[in-house]
């Protein structure tokens, strides 16, 4: 565990302190792997109009990168994921600013969700709100056992506008979902892994990073797999599950040609053959 790339090490050329958002490629065992930073510890790590653009910014580059095969979310401020949109400045905005900068979030947390590798979101403190619902854009969440997770919006007499009312009950149900949004409860990570909310739990660690660790290890075990396949096995599940069985067999059956001619394919059932490791490269 001590090998693992921390928050205090600089991976890249593109790692900057003073950045709002860091983005990291990682080395070595990890290479092939992007952590996305969020680095606002003076509020929270709360979205701003600048950090909105930044993440839109950064994830416009990650998807077109062959190199990059898994990306993990998460926050360099101890003790917090993100507390959701930073109401300071949604205060001093015009209403329709608020309005622009509500799609213009929902947009970026969209073009998170539709990022072609596996995205794995940490959380290793608070996620609330628009926090949450960023985490929600992931394919896959890990928490520590003492963070905590919330749709807290209906406080405010407003509701979740980033793809909350959609994505959390399609994670954990209908009925369960309305019952977290209407209550605005929160929940820490044992209760979000019981429900469903979150995939594996860990418990803290003297570090404060346990969770952004299981994620690492997690990407870890993506690295070897076909690059293409994994990026087209992403699609079929992500189109599939908003249609019927019969359709989504077909989709299936789309992006499964898609894998037939290619290199990587190639070489996988040739290192099946030989008994060894494959040596993929992507397409």
């Amino acid at each position: 565990a001590a090998a693992l790339p921390s928050a205090g090490r600089s991976y890249g050329s593109q790692a900057k302190e003073e950045e709002e958002l860091r983005v990291r490629y990682l080395d070595d065992e990890h290479k092939g792997i992007v952590v996305l930073g969020l680095n606002r510890s003076h509020a929270k790590n709360a979205l701003s109009k600048n950090l909105v653009k930044m993440m839109s910014k950064a994830v416009d580059a990650l998807k077109s990168d062959k190199k990059v095969r898994t990306v993990v979310f998460r926050s360099e401020v101890p003790g917090i994921f993100c507390a959701g949109a930073d109401l300071k400045e949604r205060a001093k905005m015009h209403s329709s600013e608020v309005s622009s900068f509500v799609s213009r979030a929902r947009a970026t947390i969209n073009e998170l969700a539709n990022l072609p590798v596996p995205t794995i979101a940490a959380i290793d403190g608070t996620a609330l709100g628009g926090g949450l619902e960023l985490a929600l854009a992931c394919d896959i969440r890990v928490a520590a056992s003492s963070a905590k997770m919330g749709l807290v919006e209906t406080k405010l007499a407003i509701i979740p506008g980033a793809g909350g009312t959609q994505r959390l009950p399609r994670t954990i149900g209908v009925s369960l979902a309305k019952e977290l949004i209407f209550s605005a409860r929160i929940v820490d990570g044992e209760e979000a892994k019981s429900i469903g909310l979150i995939s594996h739990v860990v418990e803290q660690n003297e570090a404060g990073d346990a969770a952004y660790r299981r994620a690492l290890a997690l990407a870890r075990e993506f690295l070897p797999q076909g690059p293409v396949a994994m990026r087209v096995a992403k699609l079929a599940i992500n189109q599939g599950m908003e249609v019927d069985l019969v359709t989504g067999l077909a989709i299936e059956e789309a992006c499964y040609a898609q894998t037939i001619p290619t290199k990587d394919r190639i070489e996988g059932l040739l290192a099946f053959k030989e008994k060894r490791p494959p040596r993929y490269k992507g397409e």
